[in-house]
């Protein structure tokens, strides 16, 4: 039966435009912003892990840059108990070389160790980065090296260290005097205090280490969630460059059935000729 009231084939082909042209806009939108998932809409479920996992990232970014300006006060400081470290060691051996000197030329290896006593002040004062020094206390360092995220309950972790204090080996040296003789004493405490300096460099330089690992671990970590975050949200733009073709097709077909279906009722005049 055929209707010029109503024309039930035009009413298909018209749902059928309109479906495809959904389709098309919703593909042309992956493809200009590149996400399958770009709101709760999209994939509720997909959205909210998706959004929580990237303020996670951007956290441990964030927590990655501060480790940065740690690591380079730490190095800092490692690069000054080294530089103590060697000059306590020259110390100690003008300081043995003294035993067996004249007591005559005493005063000129005295002017040698003076020398460098204040090498190494000035080596303790340099050992600053933005204005912190790690080289002249005993405090406890504490740096935040990651979030962490265990149901409802959102945690940091940690990673503590002790300054040195090389003041102390300055001072210790600087009290050694030679100019008249040679002590067991001078020649112990040059040796204590070089022991100190190394110490001082070693636990230094395992700071630094730990805290370089660190960093290299929020590196990866952070491109691990971000790989996870584009697997759930990102649109395969291979998938979608196809489905744009086969939908393009689908309304040109659409449109034309749609022609096909709109002239159907001419016929009917043909009937009252």
């Amino acid at each position: 039966m055929s209707s010029i009231l109503t024309n039930s084939s035009a009413m298909t082909a018209l749902q059928t435009l309109k479906s495809v042209n959904k389709g098309l806009n919703e593909t042309q939108g992956r493809v200009s912003t590149g996400l399958q998932v770009s709101s709760g809409k999209d994939n509720a479920a997909y959205f909210a892990i998706s959004e929580t996992m990237k303020g996670d990232s951007s956290m441990l970014k964030a927590v990655n840059e501060g480790l940065t300006s740690s690591k380079n006060s730490v190095s800092t400081a490692r690069l000054g108990a080294e530089t103590v470290k060697d000059l306590a060691g020259e110390f100690a051996e003008r300081v043995a070389f003294a035993q067996n000197t004249p007591d005559a030329n005493l005063a000129d290896i005295q002017a040698e160790l003076d020398g460098l006593v204040g090498q190494i002040d000035a080596a303790i004062e340099q050992s600053t980065f933005n204005g912190e020094n790690l080289v002249e206390g005993t405090a406890t360092e504490t740096v935040v090296t990651g979030v962490t995220r265990s149901g409802g309950t959102f945690t940091t972790t940690t990673f503590d260290f002790d300054q040195v204090d090389l003041r102390a080996i300055h001072t210790a040296l600087d009290a050694v005097d030679i100019s008249s003789a040679v002590t067991t004493t001078d020649l112990q405490t040059a040796e204590t205090q070089l022991g100190n300096a190394v110490s001082a460099a070693t636990s230094l330089g395992v700071a630094e280490k730990t805290l370089e690992g660190q960093q290299e671990f929020l590196g990866a970590l952070t491109d691990t969630i971000d790989q996870g975050v584009s697997a759930m949200v990102d649109a395969d733009m291979e998938e979608e460059a196809a489905r744009m073709q086969a939908l393009q097709v689908q309304q040109q077909l659409a449109t034309q059935s749609l022609s096909i279906a709109n002239g159907q009722p001419q016929s009917l005049l043909s009937l009252f000729r």
